[in-house]
């Protein structure tokens, strides 16, 4: 009887795949090379980056990270942890932004769904790029995470709840693909629980930090949560407007009821946004001397362009009024409003690591080397990996958009 029941289930399966997938794949695998002259020139050009990129990244192995990179012993975490945090915090709010659709049966998101867990793939593969050329022995680190275990360290359950994270999500993807709507579901499920907890424990890396005021405290899991949202509506809005420019398509209803309800998320994160950062600096200027030194240098010290010019008001004021004003159907102004926030993000996933170490441990203490602010500028080799990463998530995008037709929603 349990075999009968076994093979039941196998035929089942194999019955219930779609053979027309593989079909349209191999279709738009001929489609690609078909494709437009400015299509393949754009490819080039990223693939170039890359490669110079790449040549760059191993120079830095060559010569060693502490003559390669800029970060110092006083400020140890520079703008590779900063674009590893801007690729994962867009990872997970691209995967909380398509759950809501698939998983939780949001019917407006629907159209938004494959393009959104494929963009969390890419994403999170690009930040863990980024991370392993910031790691001097990343291979070390990954065999000893699985042999010698610490339950007790937030990054080791960092980068195994991100792992786990990333597998569930590809396995999600896959079984969209092959229209097997049930399993995906509970995939995403799992990958959204992975993502959540991974994310609010990379808040907790820093809020759990006792040495750093300007971090610590039970604020930073929240606000990664948050800001992570923010982060995904913006994404999938500028790449959705991108694909459909580069597929010349119209947008239909259903797409066009998404990009309403998106307009709207967008607004709402980014106000909860706004109200968090209001109160972190009503805070911070009655806390101690230490957090009130760096909470004064970005609102009128050195950090004063990135905080206001970037963070506020490209990243989220302008942002917001243009999204007010496109009521979700001038879907240029919104792609608009959107890169400008990837911008401002960027900068606040800069400010936000780096901010936390310009004022040295030792400054409550009085020693007199480190009574002043801190500084760091990111080097020539840093900033070519970063662009790197950039131009990877860019280039398997386009790739993806021609794989798999725009990532067509299907009803289910």
């Amino acid at each position: 009887m349990k075999a009968q029941a076994k093979t039941s289930v196998l035929s089942h399966v194999v019955n219930s795949f779609d053979t027309s997938v593989l079909k349209g794949w191999y279709t738009s695998l001929g489609e690609m090379v078909h494709g437009t002259r400015r299509y393949y020139m754009t490819m080039g050009f990223f693939w170039l980056i890359i490669y110079a990129s790449t040549l760059v990244a191993l120079d830095a192995i060559s010569v060693g990270y502490h003559e390669a990179y800029g970060v110092t012993r006083e400020i140890p975490w520079g703008i590779l942890i900063s674009t590893y945090i801007f690729f994962v915090v867009t990872s997970t709010g691209l995967c909380i932004i398509s759950s809501i659709g698939h998983i939780f049966g949001v019917k407006s998101l629907l159209p938004i769904g494959k393009r959104a867990v494929f963009l969390s793939i890419v994403t999170i593969c690009s930040g863990f790029v980024v991370i392993l050329l910031e790691i001097e022995n990343p291979f070390k680190m990954m065999l000893y995470n699985m042999l010698t275990p610490n339950l007790t360290s937030n990054i080791w359950w960092m980068g195994t709840l991100y792992g786990a994270y990333m597998f569930f999500m590809i396995l999600e993807f896959s079984f969209l693909l092959l229209n097997w709507h049930r399993i995906a579901v509970i995939a995403g499920l799992i990958a959204l629980f992975s993502g959540i907890a991974a994310h609010s424990n990379l808040g907790a890396i820093f809020g759990m930090l006792h040495g750093r005021e300007f971090w610590y405290g039970p604020y930073m899991p929240i606000y990664f949560i948050v800001s992570a949202m923010m982060s995904g509506c913006a994404a999938i809005i500028f790449f959705t407007w991108t694909a459909y420019r580069i597929n010349g398509k119209t947008y239909d209803e259903p797409m066009q009821n998404a990009m309403v309800t998106l307009s709207k998320l967008t607004v709402l994160l980014i106000s909860i946004v706004l109200f968090f950062t209001v109160w972190k600096i009503l805070t911070g200027l009655v806390g101690a001397g230490g957090k009130v030194l760096t909470i004064q240098s970005f609102l009128f010290g050195s950090y004063a362009v990135n905080f206001w010019v970037f963070e506020v008001m490209i990243g989220m004021v302008i942002p917001l009024l243009m999204m007010l004003y496109s009521r979700g159907r001038k879907y240029g102004i919104m792609a608009f409003a959107s890169a400008m926030m990837i911008v401002g993000i960027f900068v606040m996933r800069f400010d936000l690591v780096v901010l936390g170490q310009v004022v040295s441990v030792f400054h409550e203490l009085g020693v007199n080397e480190y009574k002043g602010i801190l500084s760091y500028t990111p080097s020539f080799h840093e900033w070519a990996i970063v662009i790197g990463a950039l131009s990877v998530t860019a280039l398997t995008f386009l790739l993806g958009e021609k794989i798999f037709k725009g990532h067509v929603a299907d009803e289910h």
